[in-house]
């Protein structure tokens, strides 16, 4: 008897913990009608903490409407749906849109799949966002209503929402309800869906990276594009991050006075603003809402955020004209209670730490950043000039001045040796600047890097082969000749190969204002020199290398 006792307790607690569990999930279909939790209890009927809004007053057949769930205090569980406002005991209507999908789901209620939300767990919130998408059948107006569960024992249910109607159509009054709900129409909307790659450099100039991805079918890809609507900018900025994503505009590539833009996720909302950077300092925050169409959303732990700004703000000195030349800084970090960490307000202008590969340049010009710049030049100069006068002499002047020697040595080998020695040293300065520029590997750079890094290797082997050489007279002094020509060469011909390769894949140069003019005359000199140091030298490996081979 006792033993069957025990059991049949047994049962009937794992009855109960299985209905609490099935409600925690949020799996609550069977409540779609009344919206009222099996939880065993009497809802109660005072005055409730939470309240609905929306963003509009009136709608069209598919359009989007955005649907806020607020609180003073926290709630563990909801259903929310909109019917009928002329019957609010008729089935759900229309479909619903998460901008959240790890603490909200859709459910099917009656005939229409997504016409319900509820929560995913019990977790503690005090605010849920969703888009409410109008059917094409709709009636003239609609109203949402909301169960809103505080705790087990203590529940809403049906807490009445704002009335909308259709354009054009007079809706039916609704019923005086308590409490009373706002309309807020100068809040930010949701967006109903991610932002997509399509239009990129057509409709919209993009920074993506990886480079070709698609924030609409990839939650890694970070994003930013802009696109000139009259005398607004319009910004798009996506990336997965669980605190912050944001990019700044600056006059040089160096932290301070900087105009930067923030999408700051605070629970389950984002904080769209504009602020500016004063040397090492926190961001300030502007003083004037700059900001208009602002849009935001959430999902798949990926935040995207779209606003529009005037090309001139003369009621605000910090943020910099749109119709200008600037350096670009992007990059994500963590936040609390929509606070941007302050170790994590370094990344924001420190390419160690840039979502983008290094900072980019994006007004109405094409210019590389100085660093890269002198990358090249010292690389220029490194093989175009001295690595090929110190071959040229090695191959043209061992017979010249036989009696005339420097510091021991014939002039030819103390000059070769000289030259060969600045090639090494320029090499290994030229490889640095990527790095301290990148803040590290660029993963995005093509074959580049992994042709800088051979360069580099062959650079270095060449003196250690020099000092582990044979005598003159050596059986084995051919294998060294060889050898040390041999990676002369390669090294020398990578090099050039490997500067051109880096001028024709430069991703990191995109605008914003619309601009068709012609590189500019600094850029376009540079490219002449360069041409003409990668003509020279190489003309200069020619004769060397055909002088070698008629030697043999």
């Amino acid at each position: 008897m006792g033993g069957r006792l025990w059991t049949i307790q047994l049962l009937v607690q794992t009855l109960c913990l299985t209905s609490v569990a099935a409600f925690s999930n949020g799996k609550v279909t069977e409540a779609c009608g009344s919206m009222m939790p099996k939880h065993g209890h009497a809802p109660n009927t005072t005055h409730a903490p939470y309240t609905l809004s929306v963003n509009v007053t009136e709608f069209s057949s598919g359009d989007y409407i955005q649907v806020t769930i607020s609180g003073t205090t926290y709630f563990e569980g909801f259903l929310l749906e909109a019917r009928n406002a002329s019957n609010p005991d008729s089935d759900a209507v229309g479909s619903f849109i998460l901008t959240n999908p790890k603490t909200t789901q859709l459910l099917q209620c009656g005939h229409t799949p997504d016409s319900a939300v509820s929560h995913t767990s019990d977790a503690r919130q005090t605010q849920i966002v969703v888009i409410w998408k109008a059917p094409q059948n709709s009636p003239a107006a609609v109203k949402f209503l909301v169960t809103v569960v505080a705790h087990y024992k203590t529940f809403w249910v049906k807490i009445p929402g704002p009335v909308v109607s259709q354009s054009g159509v007079t809706p039916i009054p609704p019923k005086p309800t308590t409490p009373s709900t706002t309309i807020k129409t100068s809040t930010p909307s949701v967006l109903p869906r991610p932002f997509s790659s399509v239009g990129c450099g057509q409709q919209k100039s993009c920074l993506l990276d990886p480079v070709g991805c698609d924030p609409e079918k990839d939650p890694s890809c970070f994003f930013l594009s802009f696109a000139p609507k009259g005398q607004t900018v319009v910004f798009e900025l996506s990336g997965p991050s669980d605190g912050y994503i944001a990019f700044a505009l600056s006059h040089d590539t160096w932290m301070g006075d900087d105009d930067m833009y923030l999408c700051v996720r605070d629970d389950s909302l984002v904080d769209v603003s504009a602020a500016y950077v004063k040397g090492r300092s926190y961001p300030q925050e502007a003083s004037e809402n700059v900001l208009t169409d602002v849009a935001w959303r959430l999902a798949d732990g990926v935040i995207q955020c779209q606003f529009r700004r005037q090309v001139l703000v003369p009621q605000d000195p910090t943020r910099f004209s749109l119709d200008a030349q600037y350096y670009l800084f992007m990059a994500y970090g963590e936040a609390e209670n929509g606070e941007v960490h302050r170790h994590d307000r370094q990344p924001l202008i420190s390419s160690q730490q840039s979502v983008i590969n290094g900072p980019a340049e994006i007004l109405n010009g094409s210019r590389s950043p100085l660093l890269m710049k002198f990358h090249s030049v010292l690389m220029l100069i490194a093989w175009m000039l001295a690595g090929s006068t110190g071959t040229f002499l090695a191959s043209y002047f061992k017979p010249d001045w036989p009696e005339r020697t420097l510091f021991g040595q014939r002039i030819w080998f103390q000059v070769h040796r000289g030259l060969m020695i600045l090639t090494v040293l320029l090499t290994c300065v030229a490889f640095t600047l990527p790095f301290i520029y990148r803040g590290g590997w660029s993963k995005h750079a093509g074959a580049h890097p992994y042709l800088g890094c051979t360069v580099l290797a062959l650079a270095l082997l060449q003196p250690i082969m020099a000092t582990l050489r044979p005598p003159p007279d050596s059986s084995r002094r051919w294998v060294f000749n060889w050898l040390h020509w041999g990676a002369g060469t390669v090294a020398e011909i990578m090099a050039g190969f490997c500067d051109f390769v880096s001028k024709a894949s430069d991703t990191d140069q995109q605008r914003i204002l619309a601009d068709d003019s012609e590189d500019s005359t600094w850029d376009a000199w540079f490219k002449i020199v360069a041409l003409l140091a990668f003509v020279i030298g190489n003309s200069g490996f020619l004769i060397s290398f055909i002088h070698t081979i008629s030697g043999l």
